[in-house]
């Protein structure tokens, strides 16, 4: 059995003896039920990782130490950021979770005019903080030895006047040109889904204002929850790294 993973919110070095988050100690201790000279596995988000070995389980609190550093990355060749429309109930997390794991770079969310969900001052900052633990539960899981970035969710206009430099692509149902006709990405990508009901047309105005190229995955009109999962994957497909 595989050595859990554990993300350190504290920049790492061998030979370190530190106490996990509370978080991460009663996943260790109450979840997986270790104890002290268990192995397992820290990274801290800045590349690679270490083996560590657990000290002491005592109420609550779990002490370890690492040891030798793995210089692993599992970081996708594909450099995708995900623009995505906000949508409702728990249909974000979902997609934070599966676009770690298929290889995002980072994940910008947006306030579309056919959101459902407006978010704003504690309520965002509680949201955000959540966001970002199941991004760093989904790299511990998946192998990820570097967190993608969560950037603070922004209204559409206020992303699209900073939409920075990238190839820009807009999935879009009935779009005439599809995904996998598009040549090789030789730098970074912006993908940009809409939330439930699409993105309006003055924000496709927008968008294509901006540069983003409408693209299509198909026949099929897909939920806002399986439009980006499907488009990383057959990004990875096609360019990245499920060719080996």
């Amino acid at each position: 059995m595989a050595s859990p993973r554990i993300y350190c919110g504290v920049r790492l070095g061998p030979g370190a003896q530190f106490a996990l988050s509370d978080e991460a100690a009663n996943h260790i201790a109450k979840a997986l039920r270790l104890a002290a000279g268990d192995s397992l596995v820290v990274f801290d988000g800045r590349g690679g990782e270490y083996e560590a070995v657990i000290l002491r389980v005592d109420r609550g609190r779990v002490d370890v130490k690492t040891g030798a550093f793995r210089d692993v990355e599992r970081e996708s060749p594909v450099e995708a950021g995900l623009v995505q429309g906000l949508p409702e109930a728990d249909k974000m997390d979902w997609i934070l979770q599966k676009a770690v794991e298929l290889g995002v770079a980072w994940v910008q969310p947006v306030v579309c005019d056919r959101s459902v969900v407006r978010l704003s001052g504690e309520r965002a900052a509680r949201r955000q903080a959540h966001w970002q633990r199941v991004m760093i539960a989904a790299c511990e899981q998946c192998g990820r030895n570097r967190v993608p970035e969560l950037k603070p969710t922004a209204a559409f206009r206020d992303w699209a006047a900073m939409a920075g430099d990238a190839r820009r692509w807009m999935l879009m149902p009935g779009a005439e040109e599809p995904l996998a006709a598009q040549p090789p990405p030789d730098g970074p990508v912006q993908l940009l889904v809409g939330p439930e009901g699409g993105l309006s047309e003055r924000e496709i105005d927008i968008a294509l204002t901006i540069g983003f190229k409408p693209l299509t995955l198909g026949p099929r009109i897909l939920r806002t929850e399986t439009a980006p999962l499907a488009a990383l994957a057959a990004m990875q497909t096609l360019w990245g790294d499920f060719r080996g």
